[in-house]
């Protein structure tokens, strides 16, 4: 029987693609699905045969123009300002209004299940008091600490002996300490909802009846143990619908597919020098700037095509080695394909996922800062030792197996089909939130 689905989504760069692919799947399965979200959204949600609502009176932004970008992260001095400015801007600050555009659409169109972008404890809060299934995606690498691995986040290695025991129980403990401040705000959302108010921020991620993590299980920590309710349910691997058509570099060499931000991250520099030191390189480049880096300002070698979007899936068909600054998209696609990696993190989630290709023994990681020389000799590294394509190769294995069958959409149907009582939320964060 066909059920009802309402997703809450928001203009956050490389969490989209997945968000919608989901909700696309949802709606070729025969369920209603609707999507709020900002504005700048609703064409790509259309395109994907989608109804898109706007916010009322939560945020609205397009991280693709700097001067749209509602969290202007690329302004932080700081990784822990870089959280500030998602916490007060999207998690907690603007948590009121995304629970009153929520309740609002609810009382107007019930839904079966809400479906959250992880980050949106504002629409988590409104599914709570309005009592409805609470599903939230998490679009990267678990992000907050569970048992049996390192906390996530610093990129830290499993750890060996008892100094790395005590690193992560200290920054374990240290890790929910930066949302403090937003819990005032998010309290207030709640109380105006008629719910409770929490002792921590981090719990408010957990109140929900499942977390899917759209990631693939292989590429986390092996010992790393989740409670029940999170649910590893592998990448959504589609291209945006403004991916467009591929047009490949003439020639045979190998091809490098470099592929960064969406969103803006100051990186056209770092485009530049990547483009600089594949032009010294036997290779062929596709080089794509993304929507936030205008393609005709990134000089190209002669062996280099700089255009503004391709399709990732179709060109890593054909692809040596992917340079990137470690997005989840950009990088599952990649293992999915078997293509190895040279990582330059620019921050968000980026250093946590290059740690995982490292250690998965598919990539290298270099700085954001390195020189077009260093680049040249981490991309020959990974082209010239056939080690890193085994392992990547090993990954693309381990993905299609889990992707053999669309576990969220299975996951978000039975829980449309259940009548029993909400449960209540697990209590693992408790050891971290204080």
């Amino acid at each position: 029987m066909p059920s009802s689905f309402l997703f809450a989504t928001w203009a956050g760069g490389g969490a989209v693609p997945p968000v919608l692919s989901l909700a696309r799947a949802l709606r070729e399965r025969g369920h209603g699905v609707r999507v709020m979200a900002d504005t700048s959204l609703h064409d790509e949600i259309a395109a994907a045969g989608l109804e898109p609502i706007a916010w009322t009176t939560a945020p609205q932004g397009d991280p693709a123009d700097p001067a749209k970008d509602v969290i202007r992260d690329f302004e932080a001095r700081t990784p822990l300002g870089a959280l500030a400015r998602l916490r007060d801007r999207i998690v907690c600050g603007p948590a009121a209004d995304y629970a009153r555009d929520v309740r609002a659409e609810l009382r107007a169109r019930p839904a079966d299940v809400l479906v959250c972008e992880h980050m949106l404890l504002g629409a988590v809060t409104a599914g709570e008091a309005a009592g409805v299934r609470v599903a939230s995606l998490a679009t990267t690498i678990y992000p907050f600490p569970t048992p049996g691995a390192p906390p996530p986040g610093p990129g830290f290695a499993p750890a060996k002996g008892i100094p790395g025991r005590v690193r992560d129980r200290l920054v374990t403990r240290l890790s929910g300490k930066p949302w403090a401040k937003g819990l005032p705000a998010l309290n207030a959302a709640r109380v105006a909802n008629g719910l409770e108010p929490l002792g921590s921020v981090v719990e408010a991620f957990e109140r929900v009846d499942r977390v899917l993590v759209l990631s693939p299980r292989a590429l986390d920590h092996a010992g790393r143990r989740f409670p029940e309710h999170i649910r590893h349910v592998g990448a959504r691997l589609e291209d945006p619908a403004w991916a467009g058509d591929l047009t490949l570099p003439d020639g045979d060499a190998p091809l490098v597919l470099v592929g960064m931000s969406s969103s803006f991250m100051k990186q056209h520099d770092l485009l530049q020098r990547i483009a600089d030191a594949l032009g010294t390189l036997p290779v062929r480049a596709l080089l794509t700037t993304g929507p936030a880096v205008d393609p005709a300002t990134v000089g190209a070698p002669a062996n280099v095509r700089v255009t503004a979007s391709a399709p990732h899936s179709l060109a890593l068909r054909h692809a040596a080695v992917t340079v990137t600054h470690a997005g989840h998209g950009t990088t599952v696609k990649s293992l999915a394909a078997g293509v190895p990696m040279v990582c330059v993190p620019l921050g968000r989630d980026q250093i946590e996922v290059a740690s995982h290709v490292r250690l998965a023994g598919a990539g290298v990681t270099v700085g954001k800062g390195s020189s077009a020389r260093k680049i040249a000799r981490a991309v020959e590294q990974v082209l010239n030792d056939r080690s890193y394509r085994a392992a990547a190769e090993r990954m693309a294995e381990a993905i299609a197996a889990e992707n053999a069958t669309d576990q969220a959409v299975n996951e978000l149907e039975v829980l449309a089909s259940r009548h029993d009582k909400p449960a209540e939320p697990a209590a693992h964060t408790k050891e971290f939130a204080s």
